[in-house]
């Protein structure tokens, strides 16, 4: 160990006098997660609306006041007729528009059902179907609003249902707060990946490993020496990414801080495992970068429940993405900050991390030569 702990410090010596690598282990995280903590948020707000109001009644304003005090929207544009609402939409100046047909006033206070007609550009269906879904809600509330109006003025109570709604985890439905925990895991596994491979083919590259080749070093203490001071670095950045996601963007965590550290290490595991074996199979930094995000990272993000849920993938598919150990940790760092469980929990996903790490870790010690030259 005393060798070891030699060869950790050369580690810590070298990273300190990379200017480079030192903006990639401690600025890096802290600016990549302000810029996807901003922009990786599946939510919509300021949805662009015209609206074609053919009515010009009462009701009709009523209703368009509704769009315009609902954070959701941003009223734009107020037309007569739906002939003038199509070079909105085409010329993407709004992605949603709101027709409100003449003698809707009329019939609403007769007391009859009226339509109203939403049309939406579906280029982007993700936040188009978002925003439908907002301009339902609002439209369905407004007309439960008029029926339990017209019930208390002696109308006649209609039927319906009384829906209460209460969400868990994220009472907010904030997306950022499922995000950023996500994102949490996807720096860590850039880093330590990246840091792991390149770190040691650089080595490679200037020859410097040949050195160590004719020390007594054995191969288990030269992995151990080499892969330690990237997961003390990996460990730096957790605290300075946790730091910024609790104190700036307000991430609740309700479960066990010291449970969500020591899965971190786990997972350090099957990231550091993977930079090791990369650096096996490549000669240069170039080669070891090229492959780490196109062979491993690349399909990681995709495929890990990182972006896209799993659940939607086609069958083959979801069965890939149980060789993806981001899966594994996006659950358990997910739970650990939203819903507060424990290990009781997630250790089918804890397990399956360490075993993942446990196999990368063995199969890059075993295509290493004596001395991972």
């Amino acid at each position: 160990m005393r060798r070891v702990g030699f060869l950790v410090w050369k580690e810590l010596i070298e990273l300190r006098q990379d200017p480079r690598l030192f903006g990639i282990v401690v600025l890096a995280p802290i600016l990549q997660l302000f810029m996807l903590g901003y922009a990786a948020t599946t939510d919509v707000r300021n949805v662009p609306v015209v609206v074609a109001d053919a009515d010009r009644s009462a009701a009709s304003r009523d209703l368009i006041a509704r769009f315009e005090a609902s954070p959701n929207f941003t009223v734009i544009g107020i037309v007569t007729g739906t002939n003038e609402i199509d070079p909105y939409l085409e010329r993407g100046r709004a992605w949603m528009a709101l027709s409100i047909p003449a003698g809707y006033g009329e019939t609403l206070g007769a007391g009859r059902p009226e339509t109203v007609q939403v049309v939406a550009d579906g280029s982007d269906a993700n936040s188009t179907n978002i925003g439908l879904g907002y301009a339902t809600s609002l439209i369905a509330a407004y007309a439960q609003q008029l029926a339990g109006a017209r019930a208390s003025g002696g109308g006649g109570a209609g039927g319906g249902i009384d829906a209460r709604v209460r969400v868990w985890f994220n009472a907010r439905l904030e997306s950022r707060d499922f995000m950023i925990p996500g994102v949490l895991a996807l720096l860590l596994m850039m880093i330590t990946t990246n840091l792991s491979a390149m770190g040691i083919v650089r080595e490679k590259e200037l020859g410097t490993l040949e050195q160590l080749n004719v020390t007594p070093l054995k191969r288990w203490e030269l992995v151990l020496g080499k892969l330690l001071p990237y997961a003390l670095v990996g460990m730096i950045d957790v605290f300075l990414v946790m730091g910024v996601a609790l104190l700036w963007f307000q991430i609740p965590l309700r479960g066990s801080i010291w449970l969500l550290l020591a899965l971190n290490l786990v997972f350090l595991l099957s990231t550091l495992g993977l930079g090791l074996f990369v650096s096996t199979i490549s000669s240069t930094q170039q080669q070891a970068m090229m492959t780490t995000i196109f062979f491993f990272l690349t399909p990681m993000i995709y495929l890990s429940g990182f972006v896209f849920p799993i659940e939607n993938m086609p069958r083959v598919i979801q069965w890939v993405t149980y060789l993806m150990p981001l899966r594994y940790f996006l659950v358990i760092v997910r739970s650990i900050f939203l819903k507060g469980v424990g290990l009781e929990t997630l250790w089918p996903q804890a397990l399956a991390l360490m075993a993942w790490g446990a196999a990368i870790l063995t199969l890059a010690i075993a295509r290493s030569t004596k001395r991972i030259a």
